[in-house]
């Protein structure tokens, strides 16, 4: 007996629920967006302007980052997941150790959690899995590069 076999166009999620994980994955990445600048952003409004270059840098690089994730870059993808799960426990230790002088620490802690939360959404929602899968498709049949990422 022998197993269906997929063709390189064809994918394992229906384009209703590609459709449906449109705003769900912009949701995701621009919660992530906002996670990663809120520390600067803060810190600007309150009137620091230490490291600006490298803070304002480091936005765009993440801006740049998780707008390939958008276009449906594989590379750009993996990265992302790969740093929210980084960042997330980084960040979760960081303020579960400040936690325990200072009240900060567990909102720290909260956005080590939020991290983690929009990280795993990347890879376990099945409608922003299937919104990804569509735009890594459409990107690998319709570019002309023939890359996937």
């Amino acid at each position: 007996m022998s197993s269906p076999r997929r063709g390189p166009q064809s994918s394992p999620f229906n384009s209703a629920l590609a459709e449906a994980g449109r705003i769900p994955t912009l949701v995701v990445l621009a919660g992530l967006f906002m996670l990663a600048t809120t520390p600067f952003l803060g810190r600007l409004v309150q009137g620091q302007t230490d490291n600006l270059a490298r803070n304002v840098l480091y936005a765009a690089a993440t801006a740049v980052l998780l707008g390939q994730v958008w276009r449906g870059s594989v590379w750009a993808w993996r990265l992302t997941v790969g740093f929210s799960m980084f960042a997330g426990l980084l960040v979760f230790v960081v303020g579960m150790l400040a936690g325990v002088s200072n009240w900060q620490g567990w909102l720290v802690s909260l956005a080590g959690l939020g991290f983690l939360v929009l990280g795993i959404c990347l890879v376990a929602v099945e409608s922003i899995r299937a919104f990804l899968d569509a735009r890594w498709m459409a990107r690998h049949s319709g570019g002309s590069r023939g890359d996937r990422g």
